[in-house]
């Protein structure tokens, strides 16, 4: 940086914060560093006791902390995101829809290690609303070195870090199993809060059936709303390890491909997701019906963004599973 006449620094960019100081009204920095200086500033700065400022001294090897952002952001800023002006060296991603935030974690760790390099979002694979921000970005420096953020795009690669993935449209089945509902000797509490939990997608139980625990019935319900056309199954209740409990068995007897069942979140250890075709399939413990969070509240916003989920995407929820 260099020091020069206020009148002389026009177009230059200040490297601090000019504070203005009126008493009983305000302490703030009139002018902050990263200030595109104008002719129009040149008398607010002679106000303020500014005949000489220090200004950025440009060079070919260092960017200046805006131009620093803007390249965090070509390599972040995916599907379903907009992004804020720079403003102070910093930029803002929000998303443009409802759905699910998705960031490769393990590029984001690599580029922060760097240092002097500040990416943050909030937690990956989320749900998150329209209008919602989602991550933000600086470097730390008013100004970097060129090679470095040459660096940053190298290990970004071509595909974005971010982007948020909407939510599609399902035709959903629901099997409530039990012989306790199925013969109406108690009232199916299960179903109305599948529904509310299915409202805040948009969604409804489309087709509902009945089955009274056994193995073979359930296994036929699930078929008669596989062959309905229904693109995601849920069956309700039956999925502990009691001899009795025979849902599980009934999703593996059509044929489903079982990704897991048994996961390491509590509430919901005895949750299954199977698949048939692309058809999702999911065995829900009875602790959907009675606890406000569970593992369905994590999985099903996933699954309704048409993600394929696998054994690992499970096991990687034992920290931050205990709900």
């Amino acid at each position: 940086m260099k020091e020069i006449k206020v009148e002389d620094a026009i177009g230059c960019v200040l490297c601090h914060d000019v504070t203005e100081i009126i008493r009983g009204v305000t302490k703030d920095a009139r002018f902050r560093k990263g200030h595109v200086i104008t002719a129009e500033d040149v008398p607010a700065l002679l106000r303020l006791g500014k005949e000489n400022i220090f200004v950025w001294e440009a060079d070919e090897t260092r960017l200046h902390e805006n131009d620093a952002a803007e390249v965090l952001r070509q390599i972040t800023q995916g599907e379903n995101l907009l992004a804020s002006d720079v403003k102070e060296g910093k930029i803002e991603l929000k998303a443009t829809c409802d759905g699910v935030f998705y960031v490769d974690a393990t590029r984001l760790d690599e580029i922060n290690a760097l240092e002097e390099i500040c990416l943050a979002t909030v937690n990956n694979k989320i749900p998150v609303r329209k209008g919602k921000s989602v991550a933000g970005m600086r470097v730390i420096p008013l100004v970097i070195d060129k090679a470095k953020m040459e660096r940053v795009k190298e290990i970004a690669g071509s595909a974005p870090l971010m982007k948020v993935a909407p939510y599609k449209k399902f035709k959903v089945g629901l099997v409530v199993t039990g012989s306790e509902v199925f013969y109406n000797r108690i009232e199916d509490t299960f179903t109305p809060v599948i529904e509310a939990k299915l409202k805040t997608f948009g969604l409804q139980v489309d087709e509902r059936r009945l089955s009274n625990d056994a193995k073979d019935m359930t296994r036929d319900k699930i078929q008669e709303l596989l062959d309905l056309g229904c693109e995601m199954i849920l069956c309700t209740g039956g999925m502990s390890v009691d001899p009795d409990d025979r849902t599980p068995a009934a999703i593996k007897s059509t044929g489903a491909q079982v990704v897991t069942y048994g996961v390491p979140v509590l509430p919901g250890a005895m949750f299954m997701l199977a698949y048939k075709g692309d058809v999702p399939i999911m065995g829900l413990p009875g602790c959907v019906m009675f606890c406000s969070k569970t593992v369905f509240d994590l999985i099903l916003p996933r699954v309704l963004t048409g993600e394929l989920l696998t054994r690992r995407d499970f096991t990687a929820l034992g920290v931050g599973g205990l709900l």
